[in-house]
């Protein structure tokens, strides 16, 4: 990155847009990343996820000039790609086309974004799609995604966050082709666009594709404020009855009060790596209930948003966000169906292994609190993280994505300044910041789990009653005493549960 020219252009008398440049004489291609301030913060009460539908219809649908279908086959000789991504506070589209067409893929680009045709058949497609979605895919396609995207409902109960930026499945219904088309003239605008360009162009495309840019609306649209995260009384539960679920899946989450932008950040980076980094198989979590106890498939956690953690191995660019929480993800483990299933000797058990999980990643969190990590283990944690966030902008689409985030934040370069900041942190730096943002008496939790297994759970949470370990023989007799030892701890740790609610699955995000 610091062998690149870096330019930041910012507005200028005649052009109303911020301009990101970063200029890559020897590449092969162009990406184009236009973010517009807006996300789903902006959809009217009622008409919750029309700002996802804006957005769709730009770009699964046609132009004034060229339908869908035509614009497709026009590209792909070119391997030409676009896409849009809508996320609570920006909605970004990104153009990336091989150099060699890029003048021949730009008109093409210009008419999306500045003439969509909002067309009928268009709209009756992709809100059919939305609609899918809501109603069923969200509850149907991963357990795991289903109990973040419920969390944040729960989390943000009340405030413009709190729905998916699909939308609910009433809202949707109520979206018309004639919102789309207000919305479109309201919020996306010249005034609230920041353009990104990375690759191999000239000054003069950059130039025309600012002039153009400039015929958006010229509106100034009211932004609203970012709902903030609730803070419960103690630890709020809901259990989401679903039937035949894979097993328990958990997200739990709470307030954090900074960003990125913020000077402690770095500091938390390094405790939440050493927590639990997405898809790493060193942090603690995933050590004391994936590796130990082979209860599930990953455990991590979280001090920023992190899209698609089920499909994703690094953290995507795309979704800045100024409102924070602080989660942890525990992948499904068994219900006690599955257990007595599979083995005769826990034929007798009630309870599969989602309490036991919660108590065991909240206890994990709660000892890093009381006495921090030392000077050895944050040493290797932030080695591996100076490391580790270089691979962040992966690509030329993720490399502009991270400067056009960084500008959002306030920043000029995040991955680069990070780094910086790690380079000056001390272990005191770490356990302070610990103390200071992480607690584990308030907090929400979402459990996604099958039917048979809610009211068991429901009773156990509630009355914080034992929840001992169940392993099969086989898994038991090669634990070490130490493990076991443990387990008891767990089993009887107690959690400030104030409140459990049991929703049916068919009643979520309506």
């Amino acid at each position: 990155m610091n062998k690149l020219l870096l330019c930041l252009l910012f507005a200028g008398s005649l052009f109303a847009q911020e301009v990101i440049e970063l200029k890559q004489p020897a590449s092969n291609k162009v990406v184009i990343r236009l973010m517009f301030k807006n996300g789903s913060i902006c959809d009217p009460a009622g008409k919750e996820g029309l700002t996802y539908s804006t957005a769709s219809m730009i770009t699964e649908g046609g132009t004034k000039k060229m339908s869908y279908t035509e614009i497709q086959d026009k590209l792909y000789p070119m391997a030409a790609e676009y896409y849009s991504s809508v996320d609570k506070e920006v909605t970004n589209f990104t153009f990336s086309v091989p150099k060699d067409f890029l003048n021949e893929f730009y008109p093409v680009l210009k008419d999306i974004i500045l003439s969509p045709a909002f067309d009928e058949k268009d709209f009756q497609r992709v809100m059919l799609s939305q609609q899918n979605y809501v109603d069923q895919v969200i509850r149907a396609s991963s357990d795991e995604e289903y109990s973040k995207k419920a969390l944040e409902d729960l989390l943000f109960r009340g405030t413009n966050y709190q729905h998916m930026v699909q939308g609910k499945s009433a809202s949707v219904k109520n979206i018309t082709l004639a919102d789309i088309k207000e919305h479109y003239k309201k919020y996306f605008t010249r005034n609230n666009l920041t353009i990104g360009i990375i690759g191999n162009y000239t000054p003069e495309f950059l130039e025309q594709l600012k002039k153009d840019l400039n015929n958006l609306p010229d509106t100034h649209p009211a932004i609203p404020q970012p709902g903030k995260a609730n803070t419960p009384n103690g630890i709020v539960v809901e259990i989401i009855a679903k039937d035949n679920a894979f097993g328990s899946a958990i997200f739990t989450g709470e307030p954090l009060s900074i960003t990125r932008a913020d000077k402690d950040f770095t500091a938390l980076m390094v405790a939440n790596s050493y927590l639990g980094e997405h898809r790493k198989s060193y942090g603690q979590l995933y050590n004391k209930i994936r590796e130990t106890r082979s209860m599930n498939y990953g455990d991590y956690s979280y001090i920023e948003w992190y899209n698609n953690g089920g499909g994703n191995m690094l953290p995507s660019s795309g979704y800045p966000r100024m409102s924070n929480y602080f989660s942890l993800w525990i992948r499904p483990v068994q219900i006690a169906k599955q257990l007595k299933k599979q083995y005769p000797e826990l034929a007798d058990v009630k309870l599969g292994h989602a309490h036991f999980a919660l108590r065991m990643a909240i206890k994990t969190v709660d000892d890093m609190i009381k006495n921090g990590i030392t000077k050895e283990e944050f040493e290797a944690t932030r080695t591996f993280l100076r490391s580790y966030i270089k691979l962040y902008p992966s690509n030329t689409t993720e490399q502009l994505g991270y400067l056009v985030d960084s500008k959002y934040y306030g920043q000029k370069d995040f991955i680069n300044e990070a780094d910086e900041a790690l380079a000056k942190l001390t272990v005191d730096d770490v356990n302070n910041a610990i103390k200071k943002y992480w607690q584990i008496d308030n907090m929400f939790v979402t459990i996604i789990t099958d039917k048979s297994e809610t009211e068991e759970l429901a009773k156990s949470l509630k009355e914080n009653l034992p929840s001992p370990m169940s392993y099969s023989n086989f898994v038991k007799s090669g634990l070490p005493k130490e493990v076991l030892q443990e387990d008891e701890s767990v089993a009887n740790y107690k959690l400030n549960v104030k409140s459990v609610t049991i929703v049916n699955s068919k009643d979520t995000f309506k």
